[in-house]
């Protein structure tokens, strides 16, 4: 099986091609830089083949992922800044890359027969209530310009193919790239204090993880709408904060704040990220392990000296 992955200079597609490597399927490596640019672990995804391509630019898609003819694309680039997607003057290029850019690989999946993955979020919903989103609801609200153009994504990929898996994820965490692990460590280190909403709820998602499920999927055909994060149970930032500091070894103290007390974010951030998982299960997917396991693995593959 080929498998062409796009954003492996990102946290996922850098997993991706490590676990496509490690089952010997042959992936094959993209994203807008010139070369492969991600973290120098050493990995199987640093030696891989690699092709720099431009998603928002149709003749180029067009050109590239048809020479290499893959059976599956895993489709992780995204413009994925959500306070600055909201600046005037960045709307139109998040919609480039977040819908165009979709669009133009759904295209070529489409002409060459292939599977498209599809990695999305819970941002597509209104981030209200308390009652977990299910894979299959159609109830979009997103609010804010992130989630508008990942859905218009989502339409682009389910309006153009049938053989295709969308799957959202939330507060994610990988090896290659900033997350909120590494801000609160680089945070912690430095504060007595630190402030942490405890009024967004979710559940967090570790790429490592969600790289082995996303594998296991192409080896399917069961597609559809899907939602992967860690199990593990639902839980606040200052929730999770909290772990972070307890697996590091930090004293740092964690002062639970609500979303308007802590302020500073442009775009508004959804309250309920919960994501009803139970159809992995259903349709034969080992569901990932929990997020206080992920987190402890995770913890001890950093570098904590130079976060």
């Amino acid at each position: 099986m080929k498998v062409f992955v796009t954003g492996v200079c990102g946290q996922l597609g850098h997993d991706v091609m490590n676990e496509l490597a490690k089952r010997g399927y042959e992936g094959v490596g993209s994203d807008i830089q010139e070369a492969y640019a991600g973290v120098a672990d050493g990995t199987a995804v640093t030696t891989a083949p690699y092709v720099s391509l431009d998603i928002t630019d149709q003749a180029a898609v067009e050109k590239v992922i048809t020479e290499i003819h893959p059976d599956v694309i895993v489709h992780c680039a995204a413009w994925t800044a959500v306070d600055m997607a909201e600046d005037d003057d960045k709307v139109a290029k998040v919609r480039a890359i977040n819908a165009g850019g979709t669009q133009n690989i759904a295209n070529v999946a489409k002409a060459i027969d292939a599977k498209m993955v599809y990695i999305s979020t819970d941002y597509v919903f209104d981030g209200q209530g308390e009652t977990p989103w299910q894979p299959d609801c159609k109830d979009y609200k997103p609010m804010n310009v992130y989630g508008q153009t990942k859905l218009e994504g989502e339409l682009a990929v389910a309006n153009t193919l049938s053989k295709y898996f969308i799957v959202r994820i939330a507060w994610v965490f990988g090896k290659n790239g900033k997350n909120f692990i590494k801000t609160m460590l680089k945070v912690g280190k430095n504060h007595d204090e630190v402030k942490v909403v405890n009024d967004q709820i979710g559940t967090p998602t570790y790429t490592f993880d969600l790289a082995r499920l996303l594998v296991d999927m192409i080896e399917t055909d069961k597609y559809g709408y899907y939602h992967a994060t860690n199990e593990g149970g639902y839980i606040s930032w200052y929730d999770f904060t909290k772990e972070i500091y307890k697996v590091a070894g930090y004293k740092t103290k964690v002062i639970p704040v609500t979303t308007e007390e802590y302020g500073l974010s442009k775009a508004a951030r959804p309250f309920n990220s919960r994501l009803d998982k139970s159809k992995l299960v259903e349709n034969g997917f080992t569901p990932l392990p929990t997020w206080q396991d992920a987190l402890r693995r995770y913890i001890d593959e950093l570098d904590m000296e130079n976060l």
